[in-house]
């Protein structure tokens, strides 16, 4: 089997199903829309990367379609000045005499904004939270393990960079060489940080070079990044593949080089210290990449005991499960461990086993299909794809990941699998995990918002995202998916319960001082968890500060809000209903998101 190939999982049935989504409302005036308009241009033109991945690089925005974000320093002050200027228009726009949709709309724009802004207020790292291709991860490094151009960029043009013309293929070539160009500007970025003290932990500075040199030393004729347009342009006549084979290597290997050098200089100085405290205005930084993740303002102190008291709540769902199907002593997190090792529950090594989880998710996704008319009033096509998370970055990357695609149609949403080994994966891990990632989790819910105001689709809160992601999980136990299979939904509480460990683990590693191995040590003694994957997560959260809490906040939240309703409405609660108020208010913090509900429960009671 090919593992490269995409499973295309779009149905006919799906789509028949759609019911027509609501238009957003447009009579907010010529001043709400020019500034909706002006929001827009500035997200496309600081970030061209989102037009593609919103299939959105043609007519007005055509010229995105051949460039990249300027990764320089010069390049990023451009966008923070243009970021701060925005919002003081938006401070002075008055939404009390707009209809309610609108000043919706307005709220939540200036929320990133400001937000965006506090970012801005640090001189170091990467401030993505404007950028909807890479928003769920600010980071106070340039360049790590999972952040950087080297991880994001060939991936991004593999599936996202659209090839039909020769038009196509040279505006690739294109952004091939704006790829250099963001490598060189982000190695100028690193040296600059290191000036200040702002330096990767010895050993994520360790796995990030591992994963730059492993790319650098394959023949370029094999890079994705090369074979991509080689095979997407292969009919197109001309000599698209010696062109991309020439400028990876004149330009990109090269400006890979640097780099390495670059992170190389500073390797002697790196210390062990995991969380961002260790940095200069560390712990500021944590104060704000928590607000920015949980879209709250909970402190750290506050997010790490409500981790403490999830985790115990959730065990004690998990351990009269566990007792029915024989595993009867020990704490959960042991009996979990040992469930895991269980071979009735695992995949075949190698290719084979790869294969069966590519179908294992085929089956999953089908049958999870059928059942959304149960769970929602308005649907939504579920165009979805399935691909293997590229081998060069595998051991860097999580174990999954997924988005909606295209708000044309024409492109897919994307669940990308991390297949490094099989073994990271158990059946009853991986089904819940295909409801998170993908229907009805990140996609579904993502192609919700393509009737929403552009800038409102390009636009995005982690604590929204991943907290539906696991509302999500909620949504496909609650329809019945594991009443055959109780370890099934062992799998989904300890979903739930991982997410709760990340409440913990996040804030000792960056407000406690907590160690690498505490971190995943934690992991493994309370939820069982895999020592190889949960070595990546914590690298993860040590290189994206605050990032990992957005999940079980938001998914807190959203149940919160949902018990509010129940007991709001009583009778006239209807379950659907409630999941199309939350996927058709958008993307929105928190605190809004309380309001869209508030709404919701008036007009239910008539």
């Amino acid at each position: 089997m090919n593992m490269s190939r995409r499973t295309l999982l779009q149905t006919t049935a799906a789509t028949a199903a759609m019911s027509v989504l609501p238009a957003c409302s447009k009579g907010g005036g010529d001043e709400e829309t020019n500034l909706l308009d002006d929001v827009t241009d500035l997200l496309l033109n600081s970030y061209p990367e989102t037009a593609s991945s919103a299939g959105i690089d043609n007519g007005k925005y055509s010229a995105l379609k051949s460039q990249l974000s300027d990764q320089s320093p010069e390049g990023q002050a451009a966008i923070e000045s243009n970021v701060r200027d925005m919002l003081a228009r938006l401070k002075k726009v008055d939404t009390s005499n707009m209809e309610a949709g609108e000043a919706l709309n307005v709220d939540v724009i200036r929320t990133v904004f400001e937000t965006a802004a506090e970012g801005f207020d640090f001189p170091n790292g990467d401030m993505a939270l404007l950028n909807s291709n890479w928003s769920y991860r600010p980071s106070p490094y340039v360049v790590a393990q999972n952040t950087g151009a080297f991880v994001d960029i060939p991936s991004f043009l593999d599936s996202a960079h659209q090839i039909e013309t020769s038009e196509d293929a040279d505006a690739y070539l294109a952004r091939m060489e704006a790829y250099a160009g963001q490598l060189d500007g982000e190695s100028e970025r690193i040296t600059a940080d290191g000036a200040r003290g702002v330096i990767l932990p010895d050993f994520l500075m360790a796995k990030t070079l591992g994963q730059l040199r492993t790319g650098r030393a394959a023949p370029v004729e094999n890079w994705g990044i090369v074979t991509s347009l080689a095979t997407r342009a292969a009919d197109l006549g001309g000599d698209y593949s010696d062109q991309a084979r020439a400028i990876a290597e004149d330009k990109i290997a090269p400006a890979m080089e640097r780099q390495i050098a670059a992170l190389e200089a500073l390797e002697a100085q790196a210390t062990d210290s995991a969380g961002v405290w260790a940095q200069p205005d560390g712990e500021a930084y944590y104060t704000w990449a928590l607000k920015a993740a949980t879209t709250t303002t909970m402190t750290p102190d506050e997010v790490h005991q409500m981790g403490l008291d999830e985790l115990a709540s959730l065990h004690a769902q998990m351990d009269p499960i566990l007792k029915s199907i024989g595993y009867e002593d020990g704490p959960v997190g042991a009996r979990m461990a040992a469930l895991y090792d269980d071979p009735r529950y695992q995949f075949a090594d190698g290719d084979e086993g790869r294969a069966q989880i590519m179908a294992f998710i085929d089956e999953k996704l089908e049958e999870i299909r059928g059942l959304m008319p149960q769970a929602f009033e308005t649907l939504v096509p579920g165009f979805l794809e399935v691909t293997r998370i590229s081998p060069d970055v595998e051991d860097g990357a999580p174990g999954a990941y997924g988005g909606a695609g295209s708000i044309d149609g024409t492109q897919p949403g994307h669940f990308w699998i991390n297949l490094r080994t099989p073994d990271l994966h158990r059946t009853f891990t991986l089904q819940d995990l295909t409801y998170h990632e993908a229907i009805p989790g990140h996609v579904w819910q993502g192609e919700y918002t393509f009737k929403q105001p552009l800038v409102r689709s390009l636009l995005a809160f982690n604590a929204y995202s991943e907290g539906w992601a696991l509302y999500a999980e909620r949504i496909a136990d609650e329809l019945g998916v594991y009443d055959d299979f109780p370890v099934g939904r062992l799998g989904y509480l300890q979903s739930l319960a991982f997410r709760a460990c990340r409440l913990v683990v996040d804030t000792g590693l960056h407000a406690k001082r907590w160690t690498r191995q505490q971190g995943i040590d934690f992991f493994v003694v309370n939820n069982g968890s895999n020592p190889d994957e949960v070595q990546s997560e914590v690298d993860r959260y040590c290189a994206w500060p605050g990032q990992a809490c957005g999940y079980k906040v938001g998914h807190s939240a959203i149940v919160a809000l949902r018990e509010k309703a129940k007991a709001a409405l009583g009778d006239k609660f209807d379950f659907r209903r409630f999941n199309d108020a939350v996927v058709l208010g958008g993307n929105v913090p928190m605190t809004v998101l309380e309001r869209v509900i508030d709404d919701y429960i008036e007009r239910e009671r008539g």
